[in-house]
C-alpha cells in the first residue's frame, strides 16, 4: 500500500521507508497500465460508441442514423481518458488492499465493490467533463461541442451537466464490473491451480462481466446521455426518466442496448486483455507477490486472534 493510504501500515509490518516506497510505485505502475488500457479500448471500439450514443439520444421522428463521424472527437476523448483511467485505477487498488487487510482477508466481492465504487468517484471529476463533450461531439449537438466552447456558452458548470446522472450509472458499473472480473478472475485461477492470467483469458472472463453489467446498466446510460446531450429537456433524473417512459414508452430506456452490450463485451475483453499484460510490463511481478503474500499471512494472524 502507498504511504497516503496506510502510514502506519509499514511499521506495524516491519517494512522499512524503502519498501514503502515501492509500494508507492506499485501503485503508479497499475494507474499507468490503467492508462494504457482505458485508451486502448476507447481507441479500438470508439465507432460503436458513437452508435450507441446517437441511438440513445435519438427521440421520435427523429432521421435514420449514419455511420457519418463515427470517429468524431475521438482524440479529444483520448486526452480525458488516460488520466481519468489513471485515477481510477490510483484509487482502485490500494483501497482494495486496504478494505482486504481490515477484513483480514484477500479482498473479495464487498472489497472490490467498495474500491471501484470509490475509484469511480475520484476519477469522475476527469470522467465527465470528457464524456460531456464527447457525447455532444458524437450526436453532432450544435454550438458548443468543445471545451472552450462549452465553458464561454455554459461556463465551467457546463462541463458537469448530467454529472449526478453519470454517477448514478458509473459508481454502480464500475462496482459491478470488477466485482465481476475479479470474482471470475480469482475462480478461474483456483480453477486452473495458477496466480497469473494470460491475455486471452483476461479477455474472455474480462467479456462476461462486461457484457452482463452492460446490460442491466442500460437505462442509466439512456438517462446520463439524454441530460448531457439535452439538458434543456430535461430537468432531472427523475423527469428524464418519466418523460422518456411517457413519450415512447417503457423500452426506450433499452435503446442502444445491443450496441452497448456488443461494444462493452469486446470492450470488456479489449480492457482486461490490456490491463493484465500493462500490469505485468509496469507492476513489479516481485511486489504483488509479496503483498498476496503478506495478506494470507494476516489473515491466519486474525483466524489464530479469534
Amino acid at each position: 500500500m502507498s504511504r497516503a493510504i496506510a502510514p502506519s501500515s509499514a511499521a506495524a509490518d516491519g517494512r522499512d521507508d524503502r519498501a514503502v516506497a515501492l509500494a508507492a510505485r506499485e501503485v503508479a505502475g497499475h494507474a499507468l497500465a490503467g492508462a494504457v488500457a482505458g485508451c486502448a479500448v476507447e481507441a479500438a471500439l470508439y465507432p460503436l460508441d458513437t452508435l450507441k450514443t446517437r441511438l440513445q439520444a435519438a427521440r421520435a421522428g427523429t432521421r435514420a442514423l449514419t455511420a457519418r463521424g463515427a470517429y468524431a472527437g475521438v482524440l479529444g476523448n483520448l486526452l480525458g481518458v488516460a488520466p481519468a483511467s489513471a485515477l481510477f485505477f490510483a484509487a482502485y487498488e490500494p483501497a482494495k488492499v486496504a478494505l482486504g487487510r481490515a477484513a483480514g482477508r484477500e479482498p473479495g466481492a464487498r472489497e472490490h465493490l467498495a474500491a471501484a465504487a470509490l475509484g469511480g468517484l475520484v476519477s469522475s471529476v476527469v470522467r465527465v467533463p470528457t464524456e460531456v463533450i464527447k457525447t455532444r461531439r458524437q450526436v453532432g449537438v450544435g454550438g458548443a461541442t468543445g471545451l472552450r466552447a462549452i465553458v464561454r456558452a455554459h461556463g465551467v458548470a457546463g462541463l458537469f451537466v448530467g454529472y449526478w446522472s453519470f454517477l448514478l450509472r458509473d459508481l454502480p458499473f464500475d462496482a459491478i464490473e470488477f466485482a465481476g472480473y475479479e470474482g471470475l478472475k480469482n475462480a478461474w485461477r483456483e480453477t486452473v491451480g495458477r496466480d497469473s492470467l494470460s491475455a486471452g483469458e483476461a479477455g474472455v472472463l474480462g467479456a462476461i462481466a462486461g457484457a452482463a453489467t452492460g446490460a442491466v446498466t442500460t437505462p442509466l446510460d439512456v438517462v446520463k446521455t439524454r441530460l448531457m446531450t439535452s439538458p434543456e429537456t430535461y430537468k432531472s433524473v427523475v423527469h428524464c426518466v418519466r418523460k422518456t417512459v411517457a413519450e415512447e414508452g417503457a423500452m426506450a430506456l433499452f435503446k442502444g442496448v445491443q450496441p452497448r452490450v456488443l461494444w462493452i463485451g469486446l470492450g470488456g475483453a479489449c480492457f482486461f486483455s490490456v490491463l493484465e499484460t500493462a500490469r505485468g510490463v509496469f507492476v513489479s511481478p516481485e511486489a504483488s507477490t509479496e503483498r498476496a503474500t503478506r495478506s494470507k499471512r494476516d489473515a491466519k494472524s486474525k483466524k489464530r486472534d479469534e
